[in-house]
């Protein structure tokens, strides 16, 4: 169990967390600190901490609407999923935003989503399972390798989908010049991020450029997912 605050636990939530833990059969209970201003922090600083019970593996698995994901609560603030963004995933599995509301109209196994800043590409396993050709933009090769085990874990073979190492706001202008169209485009940048081409990306001053870019790239009767996570 994870539980995170940016406040230290209290002595009734500690007792709560130890009631829970026992109820559920819980193995170890870690506690990681929120915090806003993620580049002022360190990994070991960011990583989750264990505050009862054992410790986890380095890596481990974990299964979401029926599809498995890479975790490690070693790897500083990301675990490697989000859980805010569970229902978002599960749109895109199943094809449905809600009834009537299809994601992918194109015909069956045509469908091309391009997922910005894919971290450990979760939303493209989804979409990769509902049937689309997924395009994986990332400044992390880490977190891109990480991606591509996340899809061996649910029998999609990566070399049928594109994972590609470099700057997101480079690669977009890149993909406007080429012309290239995306049925579903997914954008979840961070809140804070820095590159050799573009400098310093913050989501509340460049969020709304980015957006404008993503657009643009967007086949007509296609989606664009905006998300942010930007405090304020």
């Amino acid at each position: 169990m994870l539980i995170q605050s940016p406040l230290p636990l209290t002595d009734p939530q500690l007792e709560a967390a130890k009631e829970w833990k026992g109820a559920l059969k819980i193995k170890g209970v870690y506690y990681k600190k929120l915090n806003r201003m993620v580049q002022q922090s360190t990994k070991s600083s960011a990583s989750p901490r264990l505050i009862m019970g054992l410790e986890a593996p380095d890596k481990f698995e974990v299964m979401e609407n029926g599809l498995k994901y890479r975790l490690s609560l070693k790897q500083g603030y990301s675990t490697g999923l989000f859980l805010d963004m569970r229902e978002n995933r599960h749109r895109i599995l199943t094809n449905q935003i809600e009834p009537g509301f299809t994601i992918f109209n194109s015909a069956p196994g045509t469908a091309t989503v391009l997922n910005i800043f894919s971290y450990t590409c979760s939303f493209s396993v989804c979409a990769a399972r509902a049937g689309a050709t997924t395009i994986n933009l990332d400044l992390s090769r880490k977190h891109l390798n990480w991606g591509r085990e996340n899809f061996l874990l649910n029998q999609v073979n990566p070399e049928d989908h594109d994972f590609i190492y470099g700057d997101a706001l480079e690669w977009m202008k890149r993909l406007t010049k080429r012309g290239n169209k995306y049925d579903l485009i997914i954008l979840d940048p961070p809140t804070f991020s820095r590159s050799k081409q573009s400098g310093v990306f913050l989501a509340k001053r460049d969020y709304g450029s980015l957006a404008n870019v993503a657009a643009s790239l967007i086949r007509k009767g296609g989606i664009l997912l905006a998300c942010c996570n930007a405090a304020g």
